[in-house]
C-alpha cells in the first residue's frame, strides 16, 4: 500500500543557481526576496517542516527541530522552463535547451501556422501575456486574427477571446500548432490563453489555460511505475507537462484551491502509487505578474491547507513538496528564474529533521521515489531515501 504524494509549488525557488548570470537571473531568490519585501513570512506549517532551515528566510526559524526533512535541489539541465524542470524531477534530463524566440517566430513558421489553421496572426513577439491582450485584444476582436506570442521560455502561446475562438476551437488550433512545431522548432510547450472582456481596460485571462508539451523522449518515473503496475495520477498541469506519458488518471484543475481540494479527494480514492500535483497560481498569477502580495497570500493559503492534508496521510505515505524553477516577483523580469528549488520530504513512518543538503539534480526526486517503490530507476539522480528511512 505504498503511496507517494509529490506537490510541485510552481515557481517557488529558493535562491539563484551558480549559473544564474547566464540567464540574467542574478539576485533571484523567490522565497527570500518575498520575505524581505514583505518584512517577514508567517508560514508556521512550512516552518515546522523545515523550510526555514534550507536557507535564511526572514520570519522563518532555522533553530528548531524540523518535523520533515529538508534541502534544496539544483537543476542540471540547461534552461528554466516548466517542462524541463518537471521532466528532470521525473528522471529525464534534457541535454540542450529547447528553442526560444526573443525576436518572434520565423515568418515561414507563421505562414505555415496560418495555412494549417486558417487564422491570421497578430503579435509574434516576446511579451507579457496580460499586456499583449491589452495591446492587441481590440484589434483581435475586429479582425479575427489570433494573438501569438512567446517569452524567455520555450513557448508558443496563442491568446484568443472566447468570442473569436471558443475553447474547443482554441484547443484544436493549439493541437495543430503542437503537431507542426517539431524538429528545429520543437518548443517545449504550446499554450492556449483564452480571455474575455469587451475592451483593453477589462480584458481578463480565464482559468482555462491549457498546455501542450512535447512527449518525453526517454524514460520517466511515471512510465516505469506504470510498467510495474503502480497507479499514477496527475493533478493540474502535470498531465499536460508529461503529455500524459505514464499517467493513468488525469485530474484537471485550473487554480491552487481546485488543486489542493483535488489532492484531498485523491487521497480518498487512490490508496497506492504516485499522486503528483502542480499548484500553478504561484507562477501563473503572481510570479509572471510581479505580484508580491498575491504570491505571499498564495503561500499562506497553501500553508494553512497543510494540516488538513497531513491529517489524511496513512502510515506508509511519503510526501515531497518541491518546485520546478523560480519565478521571483520582486525582480524587473516577469519570466521564470534560474534557482534552486526547495525539497521538504516527510511521512508518518520516516525520520525527521534530516538535512538532505544541496542535491545536484532535480532527478534525485525520481531516484528517491524509484527506491521507495522498489522499481527500476531512469539512471539519473541519487536517492536520499536511505537518509530518512528509520532503522
Amino acid at each position: 500500500m505504498k503511496r507517494a504524494i509529490v506537490i510541485v509549488i510552481d515557481g517557488v525557488g529558493i535562491g539563484e543557481l551558480p549559473d544564474a548570470n547566464k540567464y540574467g537571473d542574478q539576485g533571484s531568490n523567490t522565497i527570500g526576496n518575498i520575505a524581505r519585501q514583505t518584512g517577514k513570512l508567517d508560514l508556521p506549517n512550512l516552518e515546522r517542516l523545515g523550510l526555514g532551515k534550507i536557507a535564511p528566510i526572514e520570519g522563518l526559524k532555522a533553530d528548531i527541530p524540523a518535523e520533515g526533512n529538508y534541502g534544496k535541489m539544483a537543476e542540471q539541465a540547461p534552461g528554466k522552463d516548466s517542462t524541463t524542470g518537471h521532466w528532470e524531477l521525473a528522471g529525464l534530463i534534457v541535454n540542450k535547451p529547447f528553442p526560444t524566440y526573443p525576436n518572434g517566430f520565423p515568418q515561414d513558421v507563421m505562414d505555415e501556422f496560418t495555412r494549417r489553421t486558417g487564422f491570421g496572426v497578430l503579435g509574434n513577439k516576446a511579451a507579457s501575456g496580460t499586456e499583449i491582450i491589452k495591446e492587441l485584444g481590440e484589434e483581435h476582436l475586429k479582425t479575427g486574427k489570433l494573438i501569438v506570442y512567446t517569452s524567455a521560455d520555450s513557448v508558443f502561446q496563442i491568446a484568443a477571446h472566447e468570442k473569436v475562438a471558443p475553447l474547443d476551437k482554441l484547443y484544436e488550433v493549439c493541437q495543430i500548432a503542437r503537431d507542426m512545431l517539431t524538429g528545429a522548432h520543437a518548443v517545449a510547450r504550446v499554450i492556449a490563453r483564452p480571455f474575455t472582456g469587451t475592451c483593453a481596460a477589462d480584458f481578463t485571462r480565464t482559468k482555462y489555460r491549457k498546455d501542450y508539451s512535447l512527449e518525453p523522449f526517454g524514460e520517466t518515473l511515471h512510465l516505469n511505475l506504470k510498467k510495474e503496475g503502480w497507479p499514477t495520477v496527475g493533478i493540474g498541469k502535470i498531465n499536460d507537462l508529461y503529455a500524459l506519458a505514464g499517467i493513468q488518471k488525469s485530474v484537471y484543475t485550473k487554480t491552487n484551491p481546485e488543486g489542493m481540494q483535488a489532492i484531498l479527494d485523491e487521497l480518498d480514492q487512490t490508496k497506492s502509487g504516485l499522486i503528483m500535483a502542480n499548484l500553478v497560481d504561484f507562477d501563473m498569477l503572481y510570479g509572471h505578474r510581479n505580484n508580491v502580495p498575491g504570491f505571499y497570500n498564495a503561500l499562506q493559503a497553501f500553508d494553512a491547507w497543510l494540516p488538513a492534508f497531513m491529517e489524511k496521510l496513512s502510515e506508509e505515505d511519503f510526501v515531497c513538496i518541491t518546485a520546478d524553477h523560480g519565478n521571483d516577483p520582486t525582480t524587473p523580469s516577469t519570466d521564470h528564474s534560474r534557482e534552486y528549488v526547495p525539497i521538504l520530504a516527510f511521512g508518518p513512518s520516516f525520520r525527521q529533521n534530516v538535512n538532505l543538503g544541496v542535491r545536484q539534480t532535480f532527478a534525485d526526486m525520481q531516484a528517491t521515489l524509484a527506491d521507495y517503490f522498489k522499481i527500476k530507476s531512469t539512471g539519473k539522480g541519487t536517492s536520499f531515501l536511505p537518509m530518512i528511512v528509520k532503522e
